[in-house]
């Protein structure tokens, strides 16, 4: 099992930043893939971007330049750090672990705002 708990969202205006943090409880030690995905309000839930335990990185186009996803194995800790937001990038953000086996895990989700 392992539980994932977001932070870090808020309300923004455009332009601004912010970072998400994710860390993960359990057994950890099983993670391959951490991503952050995001859903806006009436859309499909995209992925935003994804790091392996490797450090392989990779980005929507939407946010390549803008965002950085990092990955702490001593804290067990995802991070987002968002700059340059603009209201399309408002909708809940989902931390979301991929184990090295079968299984895949999801957090409650985190809003972010940014306002014109």
């Amino acid at each position: 099992q392992v539980q994932l708990v977001e932070s870090g969202g808020g309300l923004v205006q455009a332009g601004g930043s912010l970072r998400l943090s994710c860390a993960a409880s359990g057994t950890i030690f099983s993670i391959n893939v951490m991503s952050w995905y995001r859903q806006a309000p009436g859309k499909q839930r995209e992925l935003v971007a994804g790091v392996t335990s490797g450090g392989r990185t990779t980005y929507a186009d939407s946010v390549k330049g803008r965002f950085t996803i990092s990955r702490d194995n001593a804290k067990n800790t995802v991070y987002l750090q968002m700059n340059t937001l603009n209201p399309e990038d408002t909708g809940v953000y989902y931390c979301y672990a991929k184990l090295h086996g079968p299984g895949d895990y999801w957090g409650q989700g985190t809003q972010v705002t940014v306002s014109s």
